[in-house]
């Protein structure tokens, strides 16, 4: 079984919307705008690169990154692996052709059955609305977040407000960076 990983830069209140600039958003850009630089911070977004074997993200997502994502050296290694974006919408026409294997998977069933599948973790970047949807489905098995020291208020958020049964979580890595980051990484007691 694959292991589904949500990785996020998300604010103190829980905000991850427009971390890196992202347009229509008022605090866009937050994660560099706010807080000093520390490359040791984002060490983990090398490693995630290293161990994934797939990469999953949602057709909004997917529009966002598409057009930028495979022409940047520092995400080389998502380019030649195998790509899952979930959407009931997308069609096959607008997929990007310079972004290696792109999979539709149109249900929560579909991401299921991906899980059971032989590979490494599947990692999902952004997502908001898939994350909620994942999540609340029970379908995510860790997560790694990196905490950044603002309140954003408004925006989109990593977890819905879904009235559910409690989730327990387990936390197996954490670092505290001197611009304020905290990385938490928890996997999900299921």
């Amino acid at each position: 079984m694959r292991t589904l990983i949500s990785t996020a830069f998300v604010s103190l209140d829980g905000v991850v919307e427009a971390p890196g600039g992202e347009p229509g958003y008022r605090n866009s850009g937050w994660t560099f705008k706010d807080v000093e630089f520390l490359p040791e911070a984002y060490d983990i977004k090398e490693r995630e690169q290293r161990e994934a074997g797939a990469l999953m993200m949602g057709r909004a997502s997917y529009e966002a990154f598409s057009p930028v994502w495979p022409g940047m050296a520092e995400f080389a290694d998502y380019k030649v692996m195998p790509k899952y974006v979930v959407s009931t919408t997308l069609t096959e026409d607008s997929l990007v052709p310079d972004w290696g294997d792109i999979t539709i998977l149109r249900s929560l069933d579909d991401v299921a059955a991906l899980k059971e599948t032989e590979g490494g973790p599947i990692i999902i970047h952004g997502s908001a609305a898939l994350n909620h949807s994942l999540s609340d489905a029970g379908l995510i098995d860790r997560y790694h977040l990196l905490v950044f020291p603002l309140l954003l208020g408004a925006g989109k958020r990593l977890f819905s407000d879904t009235d559910k049964d409690t989730q327990k979580l387990k936390l197996v890595e954490h670092e505290a960076y001197a611009n304020g980051i905290q990385k938490n990484v928890f996997e999900v007691v299921h």
